[in-house]
């Protein structure tokens, strides 16, 4: 007999990351990260994928950013 799984554990954790500074003028692997996060505006608000390489991203360009759960 099959059993079913819960909407919450077919679902993948996400966090919301908010450019909230501009890159300019900053390293090129900090820029590169705010890129690699998928954010082109300041104000631009995306949902990624809760791994480790996006949280490295953001730890590395943290003062450009604001996250949200």
């Amino acid at each position: 007999m099959a059993t079913k799984k819960s909407a919450a554990a077919a679902k993948p954790a996400t966090f919301k990351v908010t450019l909230v500074k501009s890159p300019i003028g900053t390293k090129q692997n900090h820029r590169a990260c705010v890129a690699g996060l998928g954010l082109r505006r300041l104000n631009q608000t995306v949902e990624v994928l809760d791994t480790p390489a996006n949280r490295g991203m953001v730890n590395a360009a943290y003062f450009l950013l604001k996250t949200e759960a």
